[in-house]
């Protein structure tokens, strides 16, 4: 038997499933034959442990506490470059040269909503959830563009992200009941803070955004990466493709997190602020509290993107001298999840959703728009995934089952049941 298989015994058959090692030499068992070559399928609940696809765009270490772009390492991008830089790298493949950056910056800032799109926005109700109007206002988007919107092409591409942070803005506004406003040209982040907000943001308050959507950029195939994916693997264009990424992330398991933070740190504000009460509270197996933003789904150590947003979270506050209690209440929080041995040895470190979450008050976005936030800096990834899909012309997805159902049943006519 070769090294690069391994033989397993299924009804007296041996059958040989290759082994498959990626370059950060992760293993997998390639079964894509197993059920033409035995009958048999597996069976992988929520793919846990199944790789739906190969990818060369991220790298995902939850032991270790590791994420690379593209092989970069994630502290080093988010110190060092801006989000346009990273989306062009998860895009592209590379980090862009000085005339490479500018073309690229130039082509999204040349993406303009349609004529008329930003009445359709107005015309969405002002109560509905923002992720409602994003995902409603993406999939018009597609209305608008002539010509094949399912090939990966860049126009199609430029497209969608150019014009994603006025839509965001937009939804912003008319989530509050405010007129639209312009963009000021200075750069894809600066614009859409400006746009949100009627004026001219802090650098301060620019350089913590760009940093928190560049964490977000990229998270390997989770629920709405792989979401995009599959819908992509049809052929659906890339607006319909990334609409259904965007109501994946909608889910309180997924992108839902961060308000889930503050609403959270709302209830305990509302319940007297008594932080004692609710550590008492996480720490008791037998109680269904959750503290909300600690502890990673992937990372069994500490969330290296939450080493990062720390700093530019405490940067944002101090820079902005906001008096919160919800806020008091999660530095707090924060302290003891340091600190506390419970949390420490359970790794129930903040992350990322916790901080950004803090980040996300303190400026002044509605708590309803943290998920539309999260959708901004993930839009590069799934863009890059979607490009990266059709580009290499993969199959449409298809998963199998282990059907539990009845067996064949005999037919009664409706007076004989």
């Amino acid at each position: 038997m070769s090294e690069n298989t391994i033989a397993i015994q299924l009804d007296g058959k041996e059958v040989l499933l290759p082994v498959v090692v990626g370059t950060e030499n992760e293993k997998a068992l390639d079964i894509s034959k197993l059920r033409d070559e035995s009958g048999y399928i597996t069976l992988d609940t929520g793919y846990k442990n199944t790789g739906a696809t190969s990818s060369a765009i991220t790298f995902l270490d939850g032991e270790k506490g590791i994420l690379h772009y593209r092989g970069y390492d994630i502290s080093e991008l988010a110190e060092k470059s801006t989000f346009v830089e990273v989306s062009y790298l998860l895009l592209y493949g590379n980090l862009p040269t000085a005339a490479q950056l500018a073309e690229f910056e130039a082509s999204l800032a040349s993406q303009s909503l349609p004529a008329g799109f930003a009445d359709l926005q107005k015309s969405f109700p002002s109560e509905a959830h923002p992720m409602a109007q994003l995902s409603a206002g993406v999939t018009l988007l597609s209305n608008y563009f002539d010509g094949n919107t399912s090939l990966p092409t860049d126009e199609n591409i430029h497209s969608l992200l150019g014009n994603f942070g006025a839509i965001a803005a937009n939804i912003q506004n008319n989530f509050l009941s405010k007129d639209f406003n312009q963009f000021s040209g200075k750069g894809f982040v600066y614009d859409f803070l400006t746009m949100a907000f009627g004026e001219e943001p802090d650098q301060v308050i620019v350089d913590a955004m760009d940093k928190l959507l560049i964490l977000h950029a990229d998270h390997e195939q989770n629920c709405s990466t792989s979401t995009v994916r599959i819908v992509g693997s049809s052929h659906a264009n890339v607006f319909a493709s990334v609409s259904g990424g965007i109501n994946a992330l909608w889910g309180p398991l997924h992108g839902g997190a961060n308000q889930s933070v503050l609403e959270m740190l709302e209830s305990i504000k509302k319940d007297g602020g008594d932080i004692d009460k609710y550590v008492a509270k996480a720490k008791d197996k037998n109680d269904p509290f959750r503290l909300m933003g600690f502890g990673h789904r992937v990372y069994k150590n500490f969330d290296p993107r939450a080493r990062i947003i720390k700093k530019a979270s405490d940067s944002v506050l101090e820079k902005l001298g906001v008096k919160d209690e919800a806020l008091d209440i999660a530095k707090q929080l924060e302290k003891i999840a340091l600190e506390d041995e419970y949390f420490v040895t359970r790794n129930l470190y903040p992350n990322v959703d916790f901080y950004s979450g803090i980040i996300y008050k303190a400026i002044g976005f509605p708590t309803e728009m943290f998920t539309v936030l999260f959708a901004l800096g993930r839009v590069p990834g799934w863009l890059s995934h979607w490009k990266e899909m059709r580009d290499r012309k993969e199959p449409i997805g298809r998963p199998r089952q282990v059907y539990t159902g009845s067996t064949l049943r005999k037919y009664n006519s409706i007076n004989e049941r």
